[in-house]
């Protein structure tokens, strides 16, 4: 048995995963678990990751959950070029130190833009709050700033002159929002070059290729989710 990704492109990480793989030619058999459906939930793929989230891995008999890790463990196995994650003791940190900021931040901050704007009107038939969305943005705002000074500041990439996973994992984390309809690159050149870079680096019609179906997420309907969770996505947007 060889290597499967048991991946759904509408989530961020498994997008992530899915074009580190293809841009590094490593084999692998694309599992699709098509979350809306529900499908994470079943006892089959309780099998290959009892946390019933994506991404996952299995490799044999070796199972392997949370995308970072699973990330890590393909840089290592097919020796992928040095810069994803690089020898270099400073460089790696940097790309060590984007990956343990993002959670709380890009990630937590544009996923809170993109369930508000996406799901709350799914959710309820009803036209969005503007206060919700203001509140929103304005959090993912921060966060992006916090992205450009820290991060970015004035390299071409995260780790220094070269890719690396934390530019990936940032890029696709920042699509959902876009893909939402916030386009958070239109009045922020540095970063809107960034992006342009990191493109280039994994090739455009790959890049497009994974953000395919999130694209057209705007013209998803409430039947097209499973009531579970419809249920779920309603208690996440409750909390905030």
């Amino acid at each position: 048995m060889g290597l499967e990704l048991y991946l759904d492109l509408l989530s961020q990480p498994c997008r992530a995963l899915y074009i580190f793989a293809r841009s590094n030619n490593i084999p692998f058999e694309y599992k699709r678990v098509q979350l809306a459906k529900g499908q994470h939930k079943t006892e089959e793929f309780r099998k290959v990751n009892v946390l019933m989230k994506v991404p996952a891995l299995r490799d044999g008999s070796f199972t392997l959950a949370e995308s970072t890790a699973i990330l890590l463990y393909l840089v290592r196995k097919f020796k992928t070029p040095d810069h994803w994650y690089p020898s270099d003791l400073q460089k790696r940190a940097r790309v060590d130190e984007y990956l343990s900021w993002q959670h709380g931040n890009i990630r937590a901050k544009g996923s809170k833009l993109f369930l508000t704007k996406v799901m709350l009107p799914l959710l309820t038939g009803q036209p969005l709050p503007p206060e919700k969305l203001e509140f929103a943005t304005e959090e993912l705002n921060v966060a992006l700033k916090q992205f450009e000074e820290k991060f970015l500041q004035d390299k071409p990439f995260i780790a220094g002159s070269e890719i690396s996973l934390a530019d990936l994992v940032a890029l696709v984390e920042l699509m959902q929002p876009v893909c939402a309809g916030y386009d958070l690159f239109e009045e922020r050149p540095k970063l809107m070059e960034w992006r342009r870079r990191v493109e280039e680096a994994v090739g455009k019609q790959l890049f497009q290729e994974a953000h395919e179906e999130i694209m057209n997420i705007k013209n998803f309907t409430a039947d097209q989710f499973a009531p579970e969770m419809m249920e779920n996505f309603k208690q996440q947007l409750l909390k905030q």
